[in-house]
């Protein structure tokens, strides 16, 4: 189960009443649209072209949604942004000299950090969503931090958005909502415009990452990507899309099926199973899928007699233990990225987007809410934050997934009608997905930069 944002979830309660509610957007990784720090770096009217040529044609492919997605990764991204205490080697961000004394815990660390050029999207941005892949050995963790500007120029205060580690004998994986300033405030996953900024928006915005290391060790905790979704998005009901390319094909990926009713009890410390489990199962649906799931040495304690103890592992792995759930999306598909090649969390515009990825052989996560009937076939009557795999389409559009809420893996796969689909989807979560993908599956040509 995922709990909707405070923001969307009057829009449910809206959607339930037959009343307007809140459609999505989407994003798009590669160099970010950047007004840079260091404007010597480059001439103004070369980033100014740089802007307005993203800002274009995501406007143009947005009608209305406004999404952008900017992602770091490699070389020549960590250098367009300032580094202290971090290096580049083969790629990605690692210690490096002049780390800075941090406690924690009350045990001493040492940290750096990466925090990137400005971000203009080229709309009022009411929300950020970062997400990132990294690896944390041992006793080592990360921050993942954000601020925004409007448009007269003011700053918000450096909001902490997640300390994450790979494994959690030291440090809990937990977000910190509220944080609130005038012009911005953290809800779980998701950074939200707020004051003066909640209407017009912010024009900007950084991020920033830092690396944490045990002192006195060697420990090389990596960060290999780190991106973020901005979106400003329209109230209202959707009228459903035209099928696509994925539709008129017939396309279904073969993703095993896993329910998470099957681990009802389970782990109450990591949030008890059944019903809470949607995310970790879904994310553990397309890791079978790229047959990236972890090995038994790596969850002894799972009983042997678990069906899909690998759904316990990633319940554990994804616990937010300030949220109380396993259903933060940048920690699902930080677990996810690791283990699959790349991960991250954006949003979509409607359905016809996500026929581009599953025609690519990329299943999505896809995060919906919905009342009694309005999604008719769903094996459960209502959900204020629900998490399922699209798999495919059928000739006639409908949303064929895997919804993990089946009493059984015989009862997962589902077929669900297209415009109640996109408005269990879109007016809820914004059209909020996880892109998980291999080697094999690089992804398509994003028309509209949410990808």
């Amino acid at each position: 189960m995922r709990r909707l944002p405070p923001a969307l979830a009057p829009a449910a309660l809206a959607l339930a009443a037959g009343l307007l509610v809140v459609p999505p957007a989407a994003a798009a990784p590669s160099a970010p649209a950047v007004d840079r720090a260091d404007q010597s770096a480059l001439p103004a009217d070369r980033a100014g072209q740089a802007v307005l040529g993203r800002t274009a044609a995501r406007r143009a492919a947005g009608a209305g949604r406004a999404i952008a997605y900017d992602a770091w990764d490699g070389y020549a991204d960590w250098h367009t942004g300032t580094k202290t205490g971090l290096r580049v080697i083969k790629g990605d961000l690692r210690p490096g000299t002049g780390m800075v004394a941090r406690t924690l815990g009350g045990r001493a660390y040492q940290q750096g950090s990466w925090t990137s050029a400005w971000v203009t999207p080229g709309f009022g941005l009411t929300e950020l969503i970062p997400s990132w892949s990294a690896s944390t050995p041992g006793d080592s963790w990360l921050e993942v931090r954000v601020r925004g500007a409007d448009a007269s120029g003011r700053v918000s205060s450096w909001d902490l958005m997640g300390r994450w580690a790979s494994g959690d004998a030291t440090v809990k994986r937990s977000t910190s909502s509220g944080q609130s300033d005038d012009l911005g405030t953290a809800n779980v996953d998701t950074w939200q415009a707020s004051g003066t900024a909640a209407t017009a928006g912010l024009t900007r915005y950084q991020v920033r990452v830092t690396l944490a290391r045990r002192a006195g060790s060697k420990l090389l905790p990596t960060l290999d990507t780190v991106g973020a979704v901005a979106s400003r998005l329209p109230e209202g009901r959707v009228t459903a899309s035209r099928p696509g390319a994925a539709s008129a094909a017939g396309t279904v990926l073969d993703v095993p099926r896993y329910s998470q009713m099957t681990h009802r009890g389970h782990y109450p410390q990591w949030g008890n199973g059944g019903q809470a489990w949607c995310s970790p199962t879904s994310t553990s649906m397309v890791l079978g899928y790229y047959r990236s799931l972890p090995g038994r040495a790596e969850y002894p304690w799972v009983p042997r007699d678990h069906a899909h103890p690998w759904v316990d592992f990633a319940a554990r792995a994804t616990y937010d233990h300030d949220y109380g759930g396993t259903g933060n999306w940048a920690f699902n598909t930080a677990y996810a990225a690791p283990r699959a090649g790349k991960a991250f969390v954006t949003r979509l515009r409607s359905l016809r987007e996500a026929e581009l990825l599953v025609a690519a052989g990329i299943p999505l996560v896809a995060s919906i809410s919905f009342a009694s009937g309005q999604l008719s076939g769903a094996p459960i009557s209502a959900s204020n934050g629900h998490l399922l795999v699209i798999v495919g389409f059928t000739r006639s559009g409908d949303v064929v997934v895997n919804d993990p809420a089946g009493a059984n893996s015989q009862g997962v796969r589902r077929t669900y009608d297209r415009a109640q689909f996109e408005n269990a989807w879109l007016p809820t979560s914004g059209g909020t997905v996880y892109v998980i993908r291999d080697g094999k599956h690089p992804l398509p040509a994003s028309p509209g930069g949410n990808w």
